[in-house]
């Protein structure tokens, strides 16, 4: 059985987000036995696909060292080009059934477009503790599946140093539960980017995310509004990484993601 770590959301190697994507199943194997190699990975996520009678069209599923998420962009854009460009199949477009519904992805130039549900997140109050935790003052808080926590200036994105230990305690207004917080600001003047992310999910059981297509799911509805225009380039920031990320909002609240891939390991399991 092989298995790729694929660089997601990177042009090149060691930038981007790895995940490691397993080869194509007959029949889904046991949660416990999914979680298990996704802990002996060690990665953002595991993704585990299933083969259906359709050629061009998979079950998905996606598994943090700790836990099943019930959607992962990065993953999925390194599953898209595991299959297209290490197993050769032959589609325009490639259908996925997930927790979140069918996600399409196709080739878009040199790489890969994934269609995603927007999930526009509500202001709510900033949550006690949260400050503290991150180790500055938010100017704003919204929630969704995450919290997401807006700053003025773009160098304070950078230059966080969160208590993650904290951060596991905060967000209960978030659907998927505390501990998954993402941080944004305004890009600055000249830029070739306009808003700089990062993400910190320790209730996920990843202190800090490199590169996290759900999270542009809440920020790209949440920016086109402020921005008053439906194309948003985002950075993630992630010390020593760092992603873009190409965003589009789309008809019917659809969130168009845009990104690259680099396989950079192929391996063997045995089991």
């Amino acid at each position: 059985m092989r298995q790729w770590t694929v660089d997601a959301f990177a042009a090149q190697p060691f930038r981007g987000n790895p995940a490691c994507v397993v080869e194509p199943f007959a029949a889904w194997p046991d949660a416990a036995w999914m979680q298990a190699l996704a802990a002996e990975n060690n990665q953002a996520e595991t993704a585990f696909l299933l083969r259906t009678q359709d050629p061009a069209r998979f079950g998905l599923r996606w598994f943090t060292p700790a836990v099943e998420v019930p959607l992962c962009g990065h993953a999925t854009l390194a599953s898209s080009h595991a299959l297209l460009s290490e197993l050769g199949v032959a589609a325009p477009a490639l259908t996925f059934d997930t927790a979140s519904g069918p996600l399409v992805v196709q080739r878009s130039g040199d790489g890969y477009e994934m269609d995603f549900p927007g999930q526009a997140p509500v202001r709510i109050d900033i949550p006690d503790g949260l400050a503290l935790a991150l180790g500055a003052e938010p100017r704003e808080v919204w929630a969704g599946p995450y919290l997401v926590a807006l700053f003025d200036e773009p160098q304070t994105i950078r230059s966080l140093a969160p208590d993650l230990m904290a951060l596991r305690t905060i967000g209960h207004a978030a659907t998927l539960g505390p501990g998954n917080i993402g941080v944004a600001a305004l890009a600055a003047p000249g830029a070739d980017h306009d808003v700089v992310a990062r993400f910190f999910a320790p209730g996920s059981g990843i202190p800090e995310d490199p590169a996290t297509g759900s999270l542009y799911c809440l920020l790209t509805p949440l920016f086109a509004e402020k921005l008053g225009r439906e194309a948003i380039r985002f950075h993630q920031a992630y010390p020593g990484r760092g992603a873009d990320v190409a965003c589009v909002l789309a008809g019917g609240g659809r969130v168009l993601i845009h990104g690259r891939a680099v396989t950079v390991v192929e391996s063997r399991l045995r089991l």
